[in-house]
């Protein structure tokens, strides 16, 4: 019986930085592809995530938590309307602004979504066990806070 060939493994990599955005846009491309064969890019899923997670805020705002310009969510906004998954409601304090809401399509697309996330983190983490996982966590953390603490000064 022939088993499925593994992809090579690349060179250790010692660079921090380099390591974790590699991580990262790794990460993102698994969950693209994920979301897209759900319908919706990742970026999209993050929006609807984002929107989950903080109910009626603004489009403003939503650009800063995802960090991206205000006009590149006013387009994701305008398809994920389009596609039925937010809606904008007026806001009752400035008549220029909009509240953006996820609507009950979108809240079951992100149960999906979630469950692909899971099942992508659990195939990720496959070969970690329990206490290198928790190591891993412990120090992610550990280097989180000190970038935060150096940011914050």
């Amino acid at each position: 019986m022939a088993s499925t060939p593994r992809p090579p493994v690349r060179p250790r990599q010692t660079n921090i930085a380099f390591l974790a955005h590699d991580i990262g846009r790794l990460f993102r491309k698994r969950f693209d592809t994920s979301a897209r064969a759900l319908g919706v890019t990742g970026p999209q899923w993050r929006v609807l995530a984002a929107l989950n997670h903080k109910p009626g805020i603004t489009q403003a705002v939503l650009a800063g938590l995802l960090d991206v310009e205000a006009i590149t969510v006013g387009r994701m906004i305008d398809r994920l309307q389009k596609a039925n998954l937010v809606e904008r409601r007026a806001d009752p304090s400035d008549r220029r602004a909009w509240l953006l809401y996820i609507t009950p399509e979108a809240q079951d697309l992100l149960g999906h979504l979630q469950d692909k996330a899971e099942t992508m983190m659990a195939e990720t983490l496959a070969n970690f066990d329990p206490v290198e996982f928790e190591q891993l966590v412990g120090l992610l953390n550990r280097l989180r806070n000190n970038l935060v603490e150096e940011v914050s000064d």
